[in-house]
């Protein structure tokens, strides 16, 4: 009877210390598989190497001012051209990399940024149109835009949409049209039309030519209500007595944009113009929007907001 109990503690033990051994190997198994997986997430947010910032581009730019730069502005909406003005800002900022904000103190994970906010404002008859975006973009040119944003507001009601760049484009929008009503979805990473205006203030000669996929600009996407997605886009660069030409053509939207800006740093954008279907229906057409540089101001814009310095407004024709 010993003996048989002896043998079933045997058994016992063994079967025990069997059972822990294949978990431990099986708990080992799914560590380094977690380990595995946590390293190939951490290779994927791996950026590409920094691109060296130009001793031109830090007396220009970490200054600590904006350069303002106002425009006379000529705007197809409804079948007609509307008159208006548009302002670009261009600022170097901190950039919060997770939170996808601007920085309040300084943090080593920051993202040095040039930030451009780009406003329109014109009539259309008896009601206003104000138009603002923004885009984050890295100085380093390494990435896409960290973040751009859009608002429009008019009578008829407002909206606001933005693209997040993370492990895809992760896109959201609010608006008063029924059919654009609360937007949520990723879109695949392709060049932004937004980002395209920085990147011509880094370096003009890392622009995207040939044909390729674009994201088109929020404006145009709201104001057209087009399906936000990469289209096949021809871009060409092109320099002529001094001023470089950036176009872009859009066949499948049947809309074309041409940037032109001074082909020697800090490359200022002088013009440009977008030819583009204005209108619905059968009564839309093509027609062009223009803007045409008026003056420029570098300044810490955002200490001079009292009523003092609204006579500033004049050095920029506003």
């Amino acid at each position: 009877m010993k003996n048989l109990f002896k043998a079933e503690f045997a058994i016992g033990l063994f079967l025990l210390v069997s059972l822990s051994l294949f978990s431990c190997v099986e708990k080992t198994k799914a560590s380094n598989k977690e380990m595995a997986l946590n390293t190939e997430e951490a290779l994927e947010k791996i950026e590409s190497p920094k691109k060296k910032v130009s001793e031109d581009f830090k007396k220009y730019w970490y200054a600590g001012n904006a350069e303002i730069t106002s425009y006379k502005l000529e705007q197809a909406r409804y079948g007609e051209i509307r008159d208006g003005h548009s302002v670009l800002i261009y600022v170097t900022e901190p950039f919060l990399a997770e939170k996808q904000v601007k920085a309040d103190r300084n943090n080593p994970d920051n993202i040095p940024v040039l930030k451009l906010n780009s406003t329109k404002k014109y009539l259309t008859g008896i009601y206003p149109y104000s138009v603002m975006s923004s885009t984050f973009y890295p100085v380093h040119d390494n990435q896409h835009a960290v973040k751009t944003s859009l608002s429009m507001q008019e009578w008829c009601g407002h909206m606001y949409s933005q693209i997040n760049n993370r492990e895809q484009f992760e896109f959201m929008s609010h608006s008063y049209f029924e059919n654009e009503a609360d937007q949520n979805l990723t879109l695949e990473k392709e060049f932004l039309e937004n980002e395209i205006w920085t990147k011509i203030r880094i370096n003009p000669d890392d622009l995207p030519v040939g044909n390729l996929k674009m994201i088109p600009s929020l404006e145009y996407a709201r104001l057209r209500h087009v399906e936000l997605k990469a289209y096949n886009v021809k871009a060409e660069l092109s320099t002529k007595d001094g001023i470089s030409s950036y176009t872009l053509v859009y066949p499948d939207l049947e809309r074309s944009l041409n940037i032109n800006f001074t082909a020697e740093f800090p490359y200022p954008i002088e013009s440009w113009s977008e030819d583009f279907k204005s209108g619905f229906g059968p009564k839309a057409k093509i027609m062009t929007t223009k803007a045409t540089r008026l003056k420029s101001l570098k300044t810490a814009y955002w200490g001079q907001n009292g009523n003092e310095d609204i006579i500033l407004r004049d050095s920029l024709g506003l």
